[in-house]
């Protein structure tokens, strides 16, 4: 016989609002269904209502963890719109705050994961370290959220001190791999509560249509910083890490390994920062008619966005966005199938959701 338990859409292990409806036989899951809806802002509607310079504001409000990204990808669209091409520096610039951003996301994401695993001592370690990473976003920009790096056609703010920056980085980097990877990957909590659990084959991946780590975790190498290049990184050399099997194992060693990929770019970034403008300077903007899209690989996966204008107009027409948990959620029905009822927490955290994108 089969019964229902409901997980949220308010739950110790959710992030966010949204809820899981488990149905069980037993201590096993047989089937989930997702629902979502409990957090609509309306902030797409609100774009319209918006000029080219409030709405970059506005966008940024989008998500607290991946608020660059969502600008990023909105002044890549407007750019396309515009006709213009940010300078050089600008473009290593945005590339730095990407890689601090994808640095600050993932770090977080671990010590939430340790905290469901029971590991508290590995969740205190993790923050610890991500205190240091929003000491550098600060010190760039002077915020710790919602840092207000850019604009159209390159960035409001300079690095004047590349070499401080990267000596944070090097510290941050010799943390990582000598406490939270080594941790990770031989601490028998953490291979005991995560290997073999939420499993999500190549083939169910490219069925969904899931991105980001989720698909690298399961033998997908997907990354548009390599398959479409964006910014300065045609000039960067890095990996894409790319894991088999699957599972939340795996999707924890992704993110780790990238951890130390973003440590890597943003030496290279800040090494090679070249001298310039870090803005293409102009009276005013003059937006054509027409639709331009933007694609960006935010820390969670795909980050996509649709930008429509009438000429002339100070407001865009329409501003449409697709976030890359709202392609990777569908997956959890399938993580959890067959899977423990303790261990759906974990499951569902492994995606790494943010519901708070994908009900903007």
């Amino acid at each position: 016989m089969s019964y229902k338990i409901p997980m949220g859409p308010y739950h110790p292990a959710l992030e966010e609002p949204y809820k899981l409806d488990l149905i069980c036989e037993g201590e096993t899951v047989i089937d989930a269904q997702l629902h979502i809806g409990f957090n609509f802002r309306g902030i797409e509607h609100l774009a319209e209502t918006r000029n080219y310079i409030q709405v970059i504001a506005l966008m940024e409000r989008v998500c607290g963890i991946c608020s660059n990204i969502h600008t990023l990808t909105l002044c890549n669209a407007m750019e396309g719109l515009t006709g213009l091409t940010p300078p050089p520096r600008a473009q290593y610039i945005r590339v730095i705050m990407a890689e601090l951003e994808r640095l600050h996301s993932h770090v977080l994401w671990a010590g939430i994961a340790a905290k469901l695993m029971g590991f508290k001592t590995m969740f205190m370690t993790c923050f610890e370290l991500r205190e240091k990473v929003m000491d550098v976003l600060q010190a760039i920009s002077g915020n710790r959220v919602n840092y207000s790096m850019n604009r159209i056609g390159g960035v409001n703010r300079d690095i004047t001190d590349p070499q401080s920056i990267l000596r944070l980085v090097e510290a941050l980097e010799l943390e990582m791999g000598r406490t939270v990877i080594p941790i990770f990957t031989t601490s028998r909590t953490a291979r005991s509560r995560c290997a073999g659990i939420g499993v999500l084959t190549t083939e169910k991946a490219v069925a969904l249509g899931v991105v980001g780590p989720v698909a690298r975790a399961s033998g997908l190498p997907q990354d548009l910083r390599r398959a479409a290049p964006y910014a300065a990184y045609t000039e960067m050399d890095f990996d894409v890490p790319v894991q088999p099997a699957g599972d939340v194992t795996a999707r924890l060693l992704v993110r780790a390994l990238e951890i130390m990929e973003s440590c890597k770019i943003l030496r290279q970034a800040l090494s090679k920062l070249p001298p310039g403008e870090i803005a293409t300077e102009g009276e005013k903007f003059v937006f054509t008619t027409g639709t331009a899209t933007a694609r960006v690989e935010a820390p969670r996966g795909e980050v996509m966005y649709s930008v429509s204008w009438k000429e002339g107009s100070r407001n865009p027409a329409r501003v449409h966005v697709r976030t890359p948990t709202f392609a990777v959620m569908p997956a959890i029905r399938w993580m959890v199938k067959g899977a423990r009822l303790a261990d759906t927490p974990l499951i569902q955290a492994s995606i790494d959701p943010c519901y708070s994108c994908t009900d903007r």
